[in-house]
């Protein structure tokens, strides 16, 4: 009988913790604990009592000392059980206060001083309790349903509830789906200027097509307008479309930067307005060079194919840190914006590197900006090309 209570309690206490149930995990590791240590005093103490001498006497006084603390033990840990049981269901309220009691009975014990019927009245109580409360905790654990009634608390306890979030300042779609995806397209079609992922950073877009768009973005970013915005394409066969002036040896330097976190400075003219620039062509790059990148990010690119060629500067106040994150992009600028694509954590902390290739075939390349690709790995693919 106690292996098998002992047992019983085990098994129920493991699958309570198996499914995240501390309280009934605890309350059965240590209703197990103490079925076998009171039934194992009590078999030990039966065997041993017909032929006990004064040692065996002196060591069993010894041994009652020992059981009486671990009662007292018991009997505070199993207090804070009742407490905490009285706020998940009836039945693990009776089996702790249950407990309780025999608890005070193991301590009566160890003191010989254990009245005969009240142990019976007890051990029968807690008994039927126990195997009551063992049966439903399997029950309900092992097929994930209330088979067995447990009762409901005697009181609950009312956690404060969190605030609803607040909603974003934008509308804020996921750059896997689909819809969302369509969902920023329609907006920058339309003149709005929205936040995309970027093979580097986090960026402001804006359509070439609406010049008051890519204004907006200048006043959203408190950027001064003598800084010039560059153009994102989705693929190098756009700009040989545009068919623009550009020498061999540039067009081999940019299909070898292409895509990717290069972007190359290269001199303007009405090519840009095959390209697809339309009426953005004077708030695009200076009065006589432009920058353009073809983004290494699948899902810009898709965006792009959507659009048409995009006004892109990084998503952060003028002189403040990139946004790496679309959580910085809605927190920092998203009441200022119409949407943000959220894609995550970006692929670089910093943004591209920009190249001045104007006068490529005269003197060769100039890095006007230091960014994710080294200086030093840039002049080697322009070596590296020119020597070819």
């Amino acid at each position: 009988l106690v292996l098998i209570g002992g047992f019983v309690q085990l098994l129920a206490g493991f699958l309570a913790f198996r499914k995240y149930d501390h309280l009934g995990g605890t309350a059965f590791l240590t209703f197990s604990a103490l079925w076998s240590s009171y039934g194992a005093t009590r078999i030990i103490s039966a065997a041993y009592l017909p032929w006990q001498n004064l040692t065996l006497a002196s060591e069993n006084a010894r041994s009652s000392e020992g059981f009486t603390a671990g009662s007292v033990a018991f009997l505070v840990l199993n207090t804070f059980l009742i407490i905490l049981a009285s706020s998940f269901n009836v039945v693990l309220l009776c089996m702790t206060l249950a407990m309780e009691l025999l608890v005070i009975c193991f301590l009566l014990f160890t003191m010989e001083n254990l009245p005969w019927p009240f142990e019976i009245v007890m051990l029968s109580t807690f008994s039927i309790i126990c195997f009551y409360g063992a049966t439903a905790s399997l029950a309900n654990n092992m097929f994930g349903k209330d088979l067995i009634m447990m009762g409901p608390p005697l009181f609950m306890v009312e956690s404060s509830k969190k605030d609803p979030e607040d909603p974003p300042p934008c509308i804020c779609p996921k750059s896997h789906c689909t819809s969302g995806l369509r969902r920023i397209a329609d907006l920058l079609n339309t003149g709005a200027v929205c936040g995309v992922p970027t093979d580097t950073v986090y960026a402001l877009a804006a359509s070439c097509k609406h010049p008051q768009a890519i204004e907006k973005v200048y006043r959203i970013k408190d950027r001064p307008q003598e800084k010039p915005i560059c153009i994102f394409i989705s693929n190098l066969d756009q700009l040989r479309a545009a068919a623009p002036p550009i020498s061999p040896l540039l067009w081999d330097f940019m299909e070898n930067v292409y895509p990717g976190g290069i972007g190359c400075i290269i001199k303007k003219g009405e090519w840009l307005k095959k390209l697809g620039v339309g009426a953005g062509y004077s708030r695009v790059g200076t009065q006589d060079s432009i920058m353009i990148r073809v983004p290494d990010l699948t899902v810009l690119v898709h965006l792009i194919d959507m659009t048409g060629p995009l006004a892109i500067t990084s998503a952060n106040p003028s002189g403040e840190a990139d946004s790496t994150h679309h959580d910085m992009v809605i927190s920092r600028l998203g009441h200022k914006l119409e949407g943000v694509l959220c894609d995550g954590e970006s692929d670089e902390v910093v943004a591209s590197t920009v190249v001045n290739c104007t006068k490529i075939d005269e003197s060769g390349i100039a890095i006007v900006r230091e960014g994710c690709i080294p200086a030093d790995k840039v002049m080697q693919i322009f070596e590296r090309v020119k020597n070819r």
